[in-house]
C-alpha cells in the first residue's frame, strides 16, 4: 500500500488515529502478514505531519504486536498468533465453533482423576520430596519403580519428559540428523508430522490395515533407506487401530533385515486404551524406544511422558536435557506417583477406560444401523470415511457438530482427504443418535 493510499484512509492526524487505522487494516486483511508499511518520512509527508508523529504510531503498533521494525529493512506487518502454530495443527484448529465439539482429540475433563487430593497429599510430604540439587536423578525413585513394573519390556534406562511429542522430539534428535528418512504411519498424528518437517526429516509413508502397519509397506520403507520407524502400537491416532501381537512379530521380522534402524513407539493413550500394550521391544532388544504418555489418562496439565529404551539413546537424551530444562518437575512426578497408587485415582482411570470403550461402541453401532460401518477401534477417536471432506465438514457444521478434517493427518498435505476424525471421548450418550445421523448424512455424495 502506497503512502498516499494509506494516508487517504487515516481519520485524524494524531499518533493514535494513525495506529488505529493500520490496526483496522491488519484485522480486516487489507494489510497482510509481511506487507511493508511506508517509511516514517513517506507517510509523514503524505499526511502533512511530523515524522515523530508517525514514529509514535509505529511504536504503538509494535508494542501491540502488530508490526515489526527492522531498521533499514523497514516496518512490516507481523504474522498473527495463529501463524506460530505449525501448519497441520493450524489446519486442525481452523474451524468454526459448534454446539458439539468433537474435534479436539483431548480426554473428557469429567473422567480425569481429581488432582486436588493428590496435590494436598504431596504438599504434606513436601519437605521429603523437594529437590535440593541440580544433579539429582531426573526420575524420582518411586516413579521409576512403578514405571518398570508396567513397562512392556526390560528397558536399560527410563526417564520422564514433558509429554509425548516432547519425548518423540528428544529421541529423534539423538538418532537421526537433518535430511534423514523416517518411516511414519499414514495417516498419522499431525503434530508428529509437523515435528518431522521442523527437524528437516524426510517422511516415508507406511499405510495401515486393520491389524497395524503393513509389513510390505514397511519393507519398502526400509529399502528406501529410513533410519527410524515411528509406530503407535495401540489406539492409533486417528484410526483407532491397535497392532496385534501377530502383526508385531511380522514387523519385527521385517526389521531384522535392517539391523541399524531404530524403532520409536508412541503409546499416547496409555492407561485409557483398552488393548494390550503390544511392543516390539521384547522382539528387538536394544533397538526400541517406547514412549508412554499420561496426558489422556491423568490430565494434559501433568505434561509427563515416560521414555524407556537403550542406554545409548536415553543417556544422551538425559544429558541433552541437562543443558535445557534439566528435568521434569519432580513435584509433578510425585503427583503422578500418588495418582498411580491411590485407590480412587486408579479406579477413576479404569472407569474412564470403560466409558471410552462404551462410547466408541455406541457410536459405531449407531452408524452401523444407518448403513455406515466403521470399526470402533481403541482410544478416544474414530476415523470416519466420507465421500467429500469439504462437503462433509460443511454439512456437519450446519448440524452444529464440529469434527477434525482428515487432510492434516496424511503425510502428504495435498491428499484429498476422504475422512474425518471424531473425538468420541467427549460424546455423551444422549448425543450418540443425533451425531450418527449427522455423520451419515455428511458422508454421502
Amino acid at each position: 500500500m502506497s503512502p498516499q493510499e494509506l494516508a487517504a484512509l487515516v481519520e485524524g492526524r494524531s499518533p493514535r488515529a494513525i495506529a488505529a487505522t493500520v490496526a483496522r487494516l491488519v484485522h480486516t486483511g487489507d494489510l497482510l502478514p509481511g506487507d511493508r508499511l511506508p517509511t516514517v518520512r513517506q507517510l509523514a509527508g503524505a499526511l502533512g505531519v511530523s515524522p515523530a508523529t508517525v514514529g509514535s504510531a509505529w511504536r504503538t503498533l509494535a508494542t501491540a504486536g502488530l508490526v515489526i521494525s527492522r531498521g533499514r529493512a523497514g516496518t512490516s506487518v507481523l504474522p498473527g498468533p495463529a501463524s506460530r502454530v505449525p501448519p497441520r495443527y493450524r489446519d486442525l484448529a481452523d474451524a468454526p465453533a459448534a454446539r458439539l465439539d468433537l474435534a479436539g482429540g483431548a480426554p473428557d475433563p469429567e473422567l480425569l482423576p481429581d488432582l486436588a487430593p493428590a496435590l494436598a497429599r504431596v504438599a504434606r510430604r513436601l519437605p521429603a520430596t523437594r529437590t535440593t540439587g541440580y544433579l539429582d536423578d531426573p526420575v524420582v525413585p518411586e516413579l521409576e519403580r512403578l514405571l518398570r513394573t508396567g513397562w512392556p519390556f526390560r528397558a536399560q534406562r527410563l526417564t520422564v519428559v514433558d509429554g509425548a511429542v516432547d519425548a518423540l522430539s528428544r529421541v529423534l534428535e539423538q538418532v537421526v540428523g537433518f535430511g534423514d528418512r523416517v518411516a511414519v504411519e499414514d495417516p498419522g498424528f499431525p503434530p508428529l508430522l509437523d515435528l518431522l518437517d521442523h527437524l528437516g526429516l524426510d517422511r516415508v509413508a507406511v499405510p495401515l490395515d486393520a491389524h497395524g502397519p503393513r509389513p510390505d509397506a514397511l519393507a519398502g520403507a526400509l529399502r528406501s533407506g529410513v533410519r527410524v520407524v515411528l509406530l503407535q502400537p495401540r489406539a492409533h491416532n486417528p484410526t483407532g487401530v491397535s497392532t496385534t501381537p501377530t502383526r508385531a512379530r511380522e514387523l519385527a521380522a521385517v526389521l531384522r533385515t535392517a539391523p541399524s534402524v531404530w524403532v520409536v513407539e508412541d503409546d499416547h493413550s496409555g492407561e485409557v486404551a483398552s488393548s494390550r500394550d503390544v511392543s516390539l521391544g521384547p522382539l528387538l532388544p536394544d533397538r526400541v524406544v517406547h514412549v508412554r504418555s499420561y496426558s489422556k489418562s491423568h490430565g494434559p496439565d501433568l505434561r509427563i511422558a515416560a521414555v524407556g529404551g537403550p542406554a545409548v539413546v536415553l543417556d544422551r537424551l538425559v544429558a541433552r536435557r541437562m543443558l535445557g530444562p534439566g528435568w521434569t518437575s519432580r513435584l509433578l512426578q510425585h503427583v503422578l506417583v500418588d495418582l498411580l497408587t491411590d485407590t480412587q485415582a486408579v479406579e477413576a482411570v479404569a472407569h474412564a477406560r470403560r466409558v471410552y470403550h462404551g462410547r466408541r461402541r455406541a457410536l459405531a453401532a449407531a452408524l452401523g444401523r444407518r448403513g455406515l460401518h466403521v470399526p470402533p477401534g481403541d482410544g478416544i477417536n474414530m476415523w470416519v470415511p466420507v465421500h467429500d471432506e469439504p462437503t462433509a465438514l460443511a454439512r456437519l457444521e450446519a448440524a452444529g457438530v464440529r469434527v477434525a478434517r482428515g487432510r492434516p493427518f496424511f503425510s502428504d498435505l495435498a491428499h484429498a482427504g476422504g475422512f474425518v476424525r471424531v473425538t468420541v471421548g467427549v460424546l455423551r450418550s444422549e448425543d450418540v443418535e443425533s451425531v450418527a445421523t449427522a455423520l451419515v448424512a455428511a458422508a454421502q455424495p
